[in-house]
């Protein structure tokens, strides 16, 4: 098994492409240290490894993110081992479905929010996900949108800035009812 690393936008984040699918269709998964894994053996396994802050599960990729005191040239080979061996397993990614994530929104302004998030769908998402991320739409009131980054896009530096001069100048410019747009963690 042959597994790829790239690099993404946060220096605290690499991208590990098994060349097979990981979530596939049914979605992305996002776990931070201290999270309960169980449901999730290549989240949990990646989590125990000294040094790894966040596990993010994608389509076709799996971003991990390290701690500030820990060192890539030390980590790498250990997050590379434990994807391998969890494949090698024959276990799930993950096992059932995960919570649902409530949606913050006026039921009148429910065409607006489906416009919303088809923009983000088609022109956002497969950008975000090409630096090893993913962008999730959790609400929309009194003209702002409220967005969660998600793996890679996480912490990372330059997503304030992504979210303030892309996503919310794009969406303003197709939508005139998005007055703002503003992250959410959690």
């Amino acid at each position: 098994m042959f597994i790829e690393t790239e690099s993404t936008p946060n220096p605290a984040t690499l991208k590990f492409l098994p060349g097979r699918d990981v979530m596939g269709e049914a979605g992305t998964a996002d776990f931070v240290a201290g999270d309960d894994a169980a449901r999730a053996p290549m989240a949990d396994r990646l989590l125990a490894l000294d040094g790894v802050a966040r596990v993010f599960l994608g389509a076709d990729f799996i971003t991990v993110t390290k701690a500030e005191a820990t060192d890539w040239q030390a980590l790498r080979p250990q997050v590379l081992g434990a994807v391998m061996e969890h494949f090698l397993s024959g276990q799930p990614v993950i096992e059932g479905v995960g919570a649902e994530e409530i949606e913050d929104f006026d039921a009148a302004d429910a065409e607006i929010v489906d416009q919303i998030k088809e923009l983000l769908d088609q022109r956002v998402r497969p950008a975000v996900a090409g630096d090893g991320g993913d962008i999730v739409f959790r609400g929309f009131r009194d003209g702002t949108v409220k967005l969660k980054m998600q793996g890679a896009c996480s912490g990372c530096p330059s997503s304030r800035a992504t979210l303030k001069h892309g996503v919310e100048n794009m969406l303003r410019h197709y939508i005139p009812e998005v007055v703002s747009v503003e992250q959410v963690e959690g």
